[in-house]
């Protein structure tokens, strides 16, 4: 038996894949396929299996709440280059790859709250079938505005919000 690198906490340095797997709630394939896209690395061992650093950890879960909140894998994967390659980031890291997201969740959210809020009213999707759209799009007019649901659209919230 080898003698395995231990990290400051007395674990174990690297993980497994399927101890990453395990440990993040994230399936293999999904980590083979973070790693195909360069969020992720490994190092391979002389049997060619991989062995990750424990701070790819942070990395995937990092990753799994973004997609969650609907941030794109290509800006996932802008923000994450930006932190160093060879050490676990730092906080102020961290702090620094939110701030990059920052603008984008605030749109999200407010576009979140405009469909909680005005679902059940006229959306601008040009169906006329809630009673309000006669007032709010008569005839349709916003289907002039470009396709979807213009109420919910960012530059509408604000817009709906003020006819209320």
């Amino acid at each position: 038996m080898t003698n395995a690198p231990t990290h400051p906490s007395g674990l174990p340095s690297t993980l497994s894949v399927g101890e990453v797997a395990r440990r993040s709630g994230v399936a293999v394939s999904a980590l083979h396929f973070y790693e195909s896209k360069g969020l992720i690395s490994s190092q391979r061992t002389q049997g060619g299996q991989r062995r990750y650093s424990r701070d790819v950890l942070r990395r995937v879960a990092v990753i799994r709440v973004a997609q969650r909140v609907g941030i794109p894998l290509a800006r996932i994967a802008d923000a994450l280059v930006t932190l160093p390659a060879t050490a676990a980031p730092n906080r102020n890291d961290w702090a620094r790859l939110s701030a990059m997201w920052r603008t984008d969740l605030d749109a999200r959210i407010a576009q979140l709250q405009a469909l909680r809020d005005h679902l059940d009213d006229c959306i601008g999707c040009g169906c006329l079938s809630i009673e309000h759209c006669r007032l709010r799009n008569p005839n349709d007019t916003l289907g002039a505005q470009g396709p979807g649901a213009r109420y919910l659209n960012i530059e509408m919230v604000a817009d709906a919000a003020a006819q209320d």
